[in-house]
């Protein structure tokens, strides 16, 4: 039988261990992924300006109106959920910037 094997089943807090190691490499990898910076948030602004005023040419201002007052709305509740996570000032008007228009980073 396998040594290493045999220790992890045998010894419940090296299993523990290595269970948090392996979480902590994937969480990272993860955060790497889904790492928003500022100018792919610029660049999702700008494509939600054109989505909305082509979109106001073509089925009307009220429509057009929509797009930007839900990506408005959708600003507004993550400046909200930052400042319930304590998070004050330009950081948190940055960090919900970047989680709203940042999506555009995969562009």
């Amino acid at each position: 039988m396998d040594q290493g094997f045999d220790k992890f089943t045998t010894d419940p807090e090296a299993a523990r261990e290595r269970y948090r190691s392996d979480m902590r490499v994937s969480r990272k990898a993860v955060r790497e992924v889904a790492r928003a910076d500022l100018p792919a948030a610029h660049f999702g602004l700008g494509i939600t300006l054109v989505v909305s005023v082509v979109t106001g040419l073509f089925r009307g201002a009220i429509i057009g109106g929509f797009v930007v007052g839900f990506f408005g709305a959708v600003f507004l509740a993550s400046t909200a959920v930052m400042f319930l996570r304590g998070i004050r000032g330009l950081d948190a008007g940055r960090r919900a910037y970047l989680s709203t228009f940042g999506w555009a980073n995969w562009f």
